[in-house]
């Protein structure tokens, strides 16, 4: 190994054990990781690529993608032909262990780093705790009532939607109109593009994504059309360095929240996808306590779910769970013990905002 290559493994190595002990205190990485560095980071990101009309994040994941799968096939070619011997086989541990290094580091320097920050409940100044039933179902009452008056507007300019980019400018307007009342939600220099892999994403079940190597969000836009707002502003929360799904959550709903005078159906979008998240934890809980709400959606609320149910029926494959497995030990290894049930936990962060606040927005 050359003196140069000692050189990058040791500067790897450095990084990387630096940032696992920044990590372990959260008030340390919200000061000067979250808002000093990873600011600068974003925004030099999104200038370099948000003009970009395709996802370069994409490119560069299939790029990848490739080449890791043109170095197994040699590695596999090599075994079977018996032509591995052990310099190789050291030399192949080798590179694999300096790419895991180099993920690691590059991952958490452009952006994961964001896990370990501070919870936004410090900064909403909310006393987020375990709710109980009764506050579910007050908060449950309370999406299902906006919901029945929103029933008759909700098409008012869905299909609208189905355009990308009036998709995404509604989701910009949306963040810079809130940002004008909270610093906390300014967002300068969009980048939000369509998936190059949404179709992929319907097996593999996800709706939205965020590329830390590019800072590019991500939205699936095959799936059901009322779906793509809420995603659309959950993606640009991740961007804006909310890294868990339970915050990510709670922002786009607050930016979508009030919504309604300009895009009925964009607000529509954050009260069904909260309905959804309620309406699931109140059944579990207590099935009987569900059964009014049920009985109560207006046919167009009733039409949504039907269609969503469907589409998730019609991908439904044996792979995705074990993707969705994945998926939550990931989520547990970056400070969300919760796994995929983390989505669902904004829920107490909504019902702590509404004990503060009630539901004033502004």
């Amino acid at each position: 190994m050359s003196f140069y290559r000692k050189v990058i493994w040791v500067y790897l190595i450095v990084l990387a054990i630096g940032i696992k002990i920044v990590s372990y205190f959260p008030r340390v990485v919200e000061r000067w990781y979250s808002n000093g560095l990873y600011p600068q980071i974003s925004r030099a990101q999104r200038v370099l690529f948000g003009w970009v009309p395709f996802s370069v994040g994409d490119i560069l994941y299939l790029g990848v993608a490739i080449w890791l799968l043109y170095g197994l096939v040699r590695f596999i070619r090599r075994l079977v032909k018996r032509e591995a011997d052990s310099a190789y086989l050291l030399t192949s541990l080798r590179k694999t262990v300096f790419f895991c290094l180099l993920v690691y580091v590059l991952f958490n320097g452009l952006w994961g780093l964001n896990y370990n920050r501070q919870d936004i409940a410090e900064q909403l100044q909310l006393d987020v705790r375990p709710y109980s039933t009764e506050e579910l179902t007050r908060l449950l009452q309370g999406i299902s009532d906006r919901l029945a008056v929103m029933d008759s507007v909700r098409l008012t300019d869905r299909d609208r939607f189905r355009h990308h980019r009036f998709l995404f400018d509604m989701a910009i307007d949306a963040y810079q109109r809130r940002g004008t009342l909270n610093p906390l939600f300014s967002y300068n220099h969009p980048s939000i593009k369509a998936s190059l892999f949404s179709y992929l994403g319907d097996y593999i079940g996800f709706l939205g994504y965020y590329n830390p190597f590019t800072g590019e969000a991500q939205v699936n836009t095959t799936v059901p059309v009322f779906t793509q707002p809420f995603t659309a502003c959950h993606e640009i929360a991740h961007q804006m360095g909310y890294a868990k799904e339970n915050e990510a959550n709670l922002m786009s709903y607050l930016t979508i929240r009030g919504w309604g005078e300009t895009s009925p159906a964009f607000e529509y979008s954050a009260d069904f996808e909260i309905y959804m998240y309620a309406a699931k934890e109140l059944y579990q809980r207590d099935s009987t306590l569900y059964q009014p709400f049920r009985a109560e959606q207006r046919p167009g609320c009733r039409q949504d779910i039907r269609e969503m149910q469907a589409f998730e029926r019609r991908y439904t494959n044996p792979i995705s769970p074990f993707i969705w497995m994945a998926y939550g030990h990931y989520l547990r290894a970056n400070r969300q013990p919760q796994g995929i049930r983390t989505y669902s936990e904004v829920l107490a962060w909504l019902i702590a905002y509404e004990n503060k606040y009630g539901w004033n927005f502004d």
